[in-house]
Formats: C-alpha cells, structure tokens, sequence
C-alpha cells in the first residue's frame, strides 16, 4: 500500500492495545476484599454507572472511592483499588516496543477512558508505561469526556500542541477510532502489533 503522510504524535490506547486487560482479575481481587460474588462486583461497580461516571470526570478520585465502598458494602482503600487494578493489567511488550521506536522520531501519548487515579498511578500500575510515556499518559477523566466523543481527542492534541491531521490514534476499539477520525485525527483498529508495525513504517 502507498505510502502515507509522515505523522507528529503516536496517541495509544492504554487496555488492550498497551497492556492486555483482564477485568476478571480486577473483579476477583474486589470480590474477595467485599466477600460478594463476581456478579455483584460487576452490578456495583460497572451496573451502576460508577465507573462510566469516573471515566467521564464526573467525580473525582475520593467521591470515585467512597462510593465503591458504599456500593461494596466494605471499605475500599486507594491501595486496595490500585491492587485491584495493578491485577488486571500485563504489558504487551510488542506493542511497547513499537512505541519506543516510534518514540525516537515523533512525540508519543496515551489517552485512556479511565479515572484519574489510573493517571495518576501508573508509575505502579505499568511501570513500563510510566518510563516510556512519562507525562503524556492522560485519562478521560481530565478532559471531562470519554471516547468516541470527538471533543476528547481535540481536547487532548491541543495540550499536546499537535495538529489534529497530524496525529495518528490507536485503539482496538472501532467505535473509539471512528470518533478520532471525525475529530480530524488519523485512525488505526488494533489487532495485532504486526499489522501495527506496517500502519507506523506507512506513516514513516
């Protein structure tokens, strides 16, 4: 296929294309603090609209915390939410690798629909984000949106100074990737870190 035009800034999404992401294990790690079953984990936090709530910045880190708790029925510290969360994640080391290559010619980011306290924690959630990212891991909460909403990926070129065209956005969702394309960044659907390599070598 032709080549493409070169691009400024590399934007990953973080669950599933960074780490590989398994919400059994974060779902586990709370059942087992709580004494509830899987499905009652799932209905607190997920059913509820708690975490969607968060996602969005809707609330913020002690609100996000205090209400698992109450909807757990068992208190939930920042420690055993991280626990929870650090569970749940592996990096996909073929996937950083692309990253860090990419690194040396353009800026990279990640931008994640999350709270902020996954922002804010990465350094002990993946530590492998955390040194190759460094500031630039940004989550949803922040901008007060989430993906596909076009705003969010506006919103998050412009604190990186990077024109929209210039972007290219990875996410193994469509739905999130159609999103950055209406907002006038370039898309790419992950399945694979080989089909990732020849997007990147095409966008030099």
């Amino acid at each position: 296929r032709p080549s493409r035009m070169p691009i400024s800034l590399a934007l990953f999404d973080m669950d599933d294309v960074l780490v590989h992401y398994d919400r059994a294990a974060r779902v586990s790690y709370l059942a087992s603090l709580s004494n509830r079953s899987l499905d009652e984990v799932v209905d607190a936090v997920w059913g509820s609209g708690l975490e969607a709530k968060a996602d969005a910045g809707l609330i913020d880190s002690v609100a996000y915390l205090r209400e698992t708790s109450d909807l757990l029925g068992c208190r939930v510290s920042l420690d055993d939410w991280l626990r929870a969360r650090h569970e749940s994640m592996s990096p996909n080391l073929e996937v950083l690798a692309l990253a860090a290559e990419v690194s040396r010619t353009c800026t990279i980011a990640v931008l994640t629909n999350n709270s902020q306290l996954v922002a804010d924690n990465i350094g002990y959630l993946c530590p492998a984000i955390a040194n190759l990212f460094g500031k630039n891991v940004f989550a949803s909460a922040s901008f007060n949106a989430t993906k596909p909403s076009p705003e969010i990926f506006l919103r998050c070129v412009d604190v990186l100074g990077v024109a929209p065209s210039e972007a290219l956005f990875v996410d193994d969702s469509e739905a999130n990737v159609s999103g950055a394309r209406e907002a006038g960044l370039l898309g790419h659907v992950f399945i694979d870190s080989a089909a990732l390599s020849e997007e990147l070598r095409r966008h030099h």
